[in-house]
């Protein structure tokens, strides 16, 4: 696996890639590699000649100073880890690479990034459209791989893809969960154990979910028991609930009779954790 930390390094092998006339396939991550990250590799290796993964924990999605601080990194070990799923290419670039000094420009689809789990954390879906935007720029794939466990960032993406026009197919990856239904996620190894233990709460909501919406609810009626289910957990804090239509993230009411979305925050013990998920009747 070829790694490159600057601009030129990536686009060159990009180029060659093209040369010979191969498709390519993106997964952005931030490091802190886990079966979830591996599971869009593999898809993306299924589709493309090549795969190039990115590792950037990027500054302009995080709302407090103190949840970067603590984002785990293991460089080392993900390097390990994308070298056994046959990665072609890292792109491992400095704060500095991406974020030039004198940088002035941001990218946000203004409506999706300031609804729903948006309002939760302010100015982070401003960050990641920022940062994705020029990564697939850096980068040119021809396809990028995203999990469907961050349901609002992977319509982010599509939006901002569809709406500046690159030629980028995006690919959604189902959710990849742990034996007890907690989706897996970078940020779950700074539970504490009992806190982990709790954390499942939010996949058992989405479970019952899709047993009301099978039986015939209303969205007001379903809201009220995920809400119950959470708060029942002495160590979760419900940050965010919404149900909304599946495609455009628009508030529903009434008889679930469509496609819907379900997104829930919640934090345990200082630890935001999201679990999102469509649910069709």
């Amino acid at each position: 696996m070829e790694i490159c930390k600057s601009v030129a390094e990536i686009r060159a092998i990009v180029a060659n890639y093209r040369r010979a006339g191969e498709r390519v396939g993106l997964v952005t991550t931030m490091g802190a590699l886990h079966e979830g990250h591996l599971t869009l590799m593999r898809a993306a290796r299924r589709d493309n000649d090549r795969v190039i993964a990115t590792i950037f924990v990027n500054p302009t999605q995080f709302g407090e100073v103190a949840d970067l601080a603590h984002y785990p990194s293991d460089d080392i070990r993900d390097i390990n880890l994308l070298e056994a799923e046959g990665v072609d290419a890292l792109f491992l670039p400095e704060v500095a690479t991406i974020y030039p000094p004198g940088d002035d420009t941001i990218v946000e689809t203004v409506t999706l990034a300031n609804m729903l789990h948006g309002k939760v954390r302010p100015g982070h879906f401003r960050g990641v459209a920022t940062v994705v935007a020029r990564l697939f720029n850096i980068t040119l794939p021809d396809a990028a791989y995203f999990g469907e466990k961050d349901y609002q960032q992977l319509q982010v993406i599509r939006r901002m893809t569809n709406d500046l026009h690159f030629p980028i197919e995006i690919h959604a990856v189902p959710t990849v969960r742990e034996p007890d239904g907690l989706a897996m996620s970078s940020r779950n190894v700074r539970l504490t154990p009992e806190d982990r233990a709790e954390a499942v709460v939010l996949s058992r909501a989405l479970m019952q979910a899709q047993e009301l919406v099978a039986a015939g609810t209303t969205v007001e009626a379903l809201a009220e028991a995920l809400r119950r289910t959470i708060k029942a957990s002495p160590r979760a804090t419900l940050r965010g609930l919404d149900i909304v239509e599946a495609e455009t993230l628009s508030p529903l009411s009434g008889p679930v009779d469509r496609k819907i979305a379900i997104l829930i925050s919640a934090e345990f013990g200082g630890v935001l954790l999201i679990d999102q998920c469509e649910v069709s009747p």
